[in-house]
C-alpha cells in the first residue's frame, strides 16, 4: 500500500480551524480519503497512530500515551492552536483521551462509533478470535463484510489488518476490552456530538450514554441505517453531518436517543 499523507491543505487560504481525524482500530489514516474531497476548504490532518499504517512497526504505548501523540504530531505539522476532533471506533477512545487531557486544544469533538463498555462474554470472545485468526486472510474479509464496506475498501481494510503487529493488537484490545470514559473528560466543556450506527452492535450503542454521563453537553444521535465504519459505508451522510457538525448543528438525519437516566 502506498503511503497516504498526514497533512492535506486547503486548496485556498482559509481562517477556518484545522480539522484532526483519527482512525479506527486495524486500519490507518486511509480510513478517511472518503472525506477528503468534500472539506478542500480546511485543513485536515490523519494522523496515523502507533502501531497502524506507516508506523506499523512501532509498538502501542497505551491510550493516554496515543492522545498525547496526537496532540504532539498534530503541533509538529504546524497547527499550535485549536483545532475540531473526530474520532470513528478506537479513533474515538483516542479522542476521549485528548479531550481529558488537552481539553484546551481541541474546539469542537464528534465521536462515532465508540465502543466504551467494558467487555461481556461477546466482546471476550470477539478479540479472543481475532488474536487467534489475526493472520487469517478469510477472517479479515469476515470482518470487512460485516462493517458493510464496499469492494476497494474492502480489499484494503483485509490487506492491513494483515500487516497489525499481533503484539500491537493483543494491547490494544485489552484496553478497548476494560471500557470506560476517563473521568478527566469532564474537564472538556466545548461542543460534543456522539454518535453510533442504528445497526453498530448494541455495545456501542449503549456507548454514547457513557458519554453523555462524563459529559454533560454531548449531542447524542444514532445514524439511520449504518454499521461501524459508515464514514466508508456511506462517506456523503457521514460528509454530510460533519459538515453541518463544524458549522455548529446538528444533521436533522440524525436520530435521536432516549435521554440518559442519571
Amino acid at each position: 500500500m502506498n503511503a497516504f499523507p498526514e497533512v492535506h491543505s486547503a486548496g485556498t487560504a482559509t481562517v477556518e480551524r484545522p480539522v484532526v481525524l483519527l482512525h479506527g482500530g486495524n486500519v490507518a489514516n486511509w480510513m478517511w480519503e472518503p472525506q477528503l474531497s468534500a472539506f478542500g476548504d480546511r485543513t485536515v490532518l490523519t494522523p496515523d497512530l502507533p502501531g497502524f499504517g506507516e508506523r506499523v512497526r512501532e509498538r502501542w504505548p497505551g491510550l493516554d500515551a496515543v492522545a498525547d501523540d496526537v496532540v504532539a504530531r498534530v503541533t509538529g505539522h504546524g497547527v499550535d492552536g485549536r483545532f475540531d476532533l473526530v474520532g470513528l471506533s478506537l479513533g474515538a477512545l483516542t479522542a476521549l483521551r485528548v479531550l481529558a487531557r488537552h481539553p484546551d486544544r481541541v474546539s469542537s469533538a464528534f465521536l462515532t462509533s465508540a465502543p466504551l463498555m467494558p467487555a461481556g462474554a461477546g466482546m471476550r470472545l470477539y478479540c479472543g478470535l481475532q488474536s487467534a485468526f489475526s493472520r487469517a486472510r478469510w477472517y479479515w474479509r469476515a470482518q470487512a463484510a460485516a462493517f458493510g464496506l464496499p469492494g476497494e475498501a474492502r480489499a484494503r481494510y483485509v490487506e492491513h489488518g494483515l500487516s497489525v503487529r499481533r503484539e500491537t493488537a493483543s494491547a490494544m484490545a485489552a484496553e478497548v476490552c476494560a471500557g470506560g470514559v476517563p473521568a478527566e473528560v469532564r474537564r472538556y466543556t466545548g461542543p460534543l456530538l456522539a454518535t453510533a450506527g442504528e445497526k453498530d452492535s448494541p455495545a456501542v450503542r449503549r456507548s454514547l450514554a457513557e458519554i453523555a454521563r462524563a459529559a454533560p453537553q454531548t449531542r447524542s444521535r444514532l445514524v439511520p441505517g449504518m454499521h461501524h465504519i459508515w464514514n466508508v459505508e456511506d462517506p456523503e451522510l457521514f460528509n454530510g453531518v460533519l459538515r453541518a457538525w463544524l458549522g455548529g448543528a446538528v444533521d436533522p438525519r440524525l436520530l435521536s436517543r432516549p435521554p440518559v437516566r442519571r
